[in-house]
């Protein structure tokens, strides 16, 4: 299994366990004398069989991660830069996104706002940022799509 196929299987998982929570809720009660529409038990299996099998994919992923390399760098190292990044990103764009709304003032006699930064560098340090990020994205991916599951 291509370790790419694991992380889909991973998210399926973790879209079924969504669904499940909620499935779980529905059948916790019942009015007396009524059955619930799924039997609990069998939810409940399905709970254990899922979690088992995400773990056992979380802990092959994560140990692929560490002995992967793209270009020296390992796939958790790269992981994290591109989970930092995109954090970065956001913040960043909230901000220069905030700098550039300088539509607060109602009336002409009113304080008149300003931008704290050069809004033009700060978008232009962004799209740096989120060119990097695809780069680093496309270099995980071709990775992912590569490498065997250990």
């Amino acid at each position: 299994m291509k370790l790419a196929e694991a992380l889909q299987e991973r998210a399926d998982i973790q879209k079924r366990l969504a669904q499940l929570k909620g499935r779980l809720r529905n059948n916790a009660r019942v009015q007396d004398g009524e059955q619930p529409s799924e039997m609990p038990e069998d939810l409940l299996r399905e709970l254990d069989m899922l979690t088992a099998r995400l773990e056992e994919l979380i802990t092959r992923i994560n140990l692929t991660n560490a002995e992967t390399l793209a270009d020296g760098v390992s796939l958790t190292a790269l992981i994290a830069k591109r989970d930092c990044l995109r954090t970065k990103i956001i913040m960043l764009r909230d901000f220069v996104d905030e700098a550039s709304d300088l539509s607060n003032r109602a009336l002409r006699s009113e304080i008149k706002i300003k931008s704290t930064v050069s809004v033009v560098e700060k978008r232009k340090a962004l799209d740096k940022l989120a060119q990097e990020l695809r780069q680093i994205d496309t270099r995980i991916q071709q990775r992912n799509w590569l490498t065997e599951l250990l």
